[in-house]
C-alpha cells in the first residue's frame, strides 16, 4: 500500500513541477483528470497482474467513462506520468512508458494490427507526446525524445530527437534541451508542407512561362 501511495504522490508532484497552473497537491488530486486516470490505472494494473483481469478491464473502462482517457490495465507505466488535459488519450495493452513522461490530449500509443505479442510502442524516460500525436507500432521512442503535435510516428525515434509530420521525420536536437511544455518552437509540419507546395507551384509556373516563350520564338 505504501508503494502505491508513493507512486500517486510522484504522479501528483510531476504535475506540480511541470504545470504552472497547479498550485497544490490537493488541487491536482481533486481537479486533474489525467491524475485520476493514472490512479485508476495503477489500481487496475495491480488487479490485472494478480489475475483479476475482468475486474481490471471493468475498472479501466470506468476510468475511461469518468476521464475520457483509455489506459489498458496491462500497459506498463513508470513514475511521474503527466497526462495534460487528457481527453482522447489512448494507451494500448502492450505499451510501455518510462519515468517522467508527458502526454497531451488526443495522444495515442497504439498498434498497427491485430496480431498477438508486442504491438504497441515503448517510450523511454522524459518523453513528450504532443496533442493529437499517434505513435503506432512495437518500436522504441528513446529517452528525452519529443513527438510534435499531430505527428504520426511509425518507426523508432532516437534519444534526444524530435519527430515531426505525417509520416513523422526526425529532427535532431543534440545538446539542446526542449522545455516539456513548449510546443511553440517545434517545426510546424503543415507550414512546411505549404512551403513545399508553394515552391512546386512556382517551379511549374516557370516551366509554363518557358514553354510559352519557346512557342513565341
Amino acid at each position: 500500500m505504501s508503494s502505491f501511495l508513493n507512486r500517486v504522490i510522484e504522479d501528483i508532484d510531476s504535475v506540480r513541477e511541470r504545470d504552472p497552473a497547479a498550485r497544490s497537491r490537493l488541487e491536482v488530486l481533486l481537479t486533474y483528470s489525467g491524475v485520476h486516470a493514472v490512479i485508476i490505472y495503477r489500481i487496475a494494473h495491480r488487479l490485472y497482474i494478480n489475475q483479476f483481469k475482468l475486474t481490471a478491464r471493468a475498472l479501466s473502462q470506468l476510468g475511461r467513462l469518468l476521464t475520457g482517457i483509455e489506459i489498458h490495465p496491462a500497459a506498463k507505466i513508470g513514475r511521474g506520468l503527466f497526462i495534460d488535459h487528457g481527453a482522447g488519450v489512448v494507451i494500448g495493452e502492450t505499451a510501455e512508458i518510462g519515468d517522467n513522461c508527458l502526454l497531451y490530449q488526443g495522444a495515442t500509443l497504439g498498434g498497427t494490427g491485430k496480431g498477438k505479442g508486442k504491438r504497441h510502442p515503448t517510450l523511454g524516460n522524459n518523453v513528450m507526446v504532443g496533442c493529437g500525436a499517434k505513435v503506432l507500432g512495437p518500436f522504441k521512442v528513446g529517452d528525452n525524445a519529443k513527438i510534435a503535435a499531430n505527428a504520426v510516428v511509425l518507426d523508432a525515434v532516437p534519444p534526444n530527437a524530435t519527430a515531426v509530420g505525417v509520416p513523422a521525420r526526425i529532427v535532431r536536437r543534440n545538446g539542446v534541451r526542449v522545455n516539456d511544455l513548449d510546443q511553440v518552437h517545434i517545426p510546424d509540419p503543415v507550414s512546411q508542407e505549404l512551403c513545399r507546395q508553394r515552391a512546386k507551384i512556382e517551379e511549374l509556373e516557370r516551366e509554363i512561362e518557358d514553354l510559352k516563350n519557346h512557342k513565341k520564338d
